[in-house]
């Protein structure tokens, strides 16, 4: 049973998303906040698996308590929530630790979806979100090699230095120099952040 929790500060958001929710199986609806303040002092007494929240709240913004929630509870999961199909939104939301974003008017299967992806522990971008983005991107992805493609997979896929030598029948040296070189050509601080791009750019 995945519990979700929305932090929003729209009611008819809050009564929408929850209706859209509560007939479907191994979703549990753990409640909602209306502004920050509210959401960290929920999360103070219990921590939902995903929260979706609005990147617009009244006291601060989503993108700023989005990264305060995944410093202080790692093990939450969050999806953006907004009316925003902008690319800076999104590309914050997700340098702040999102697992994922969607507009408001995604449906009942987007919701769901994003739910479910989110809780195997990759990133979601509804449709209009994962356009916005490519957009954006399509200029700027970096050319692989093949055996940096195969790495950045691997690496994407959680497997240490040593594995992905083991794996791929080369040492773990090439493989850091591998790492070094897609961290690079992506321009990513570390692989965390690596992963998040490479995956916006559906490469992974």
């Amino acid at each position: 049973m995945t519990s979700v929790f929305i932090v929003d500060d729209h009611y008819m958001v809050i009564e929408g998303i929850k209706s859209l929710l509560s007939h479907v199986n191994g979703i549990e609806w753990m409640g909602h906040a209306t502004n920050a303040a509210s959401c960290l002092a929920f999360l103070h007494k219990q921590q939902p698996d995903v929260i979706l929240m609005d990147i617009n709240l009244p006291d601060k913004s989503g993108i700023d308590l989005c990264k305060e929630v995944r410093d202080k509870y790692p093990g939450v999961f969050i999806i953006g929530l907004s009316t925003f199909n902008q690319q800076s939104f999104i590309q914050k939301m997700m340098e702040n630790g999102a697992s994922g974003y969607m507009l408001k008017n995604a449906t009942q299967e987007e919701l769901v979806e994003g739910i479910e992806t989110v809780m195997k522990g990759k990133l979601y971008l509804s449709g209009e979100a994962a356009q916005s983005l490519q957009k954006n991107t399509e200029t700027s992805i970096p050319m692989l090699t093949r055996r940096e493609k195969e790495v950045l997979q691997l690496v994407a896929e959680g497997m240490t230095n040593n594995e992905i030598a083991e794996k791929l029948f080369i040492s773990p040296n090439t493989v850091d120099t591998h790492r070094k070189s897609l961290l690079a050509k992506f321009g990513a601080k570390n692989t965390a952040s690596l992963i998040r791009m490479a995956a916006q750019m559906r490469l992974i």
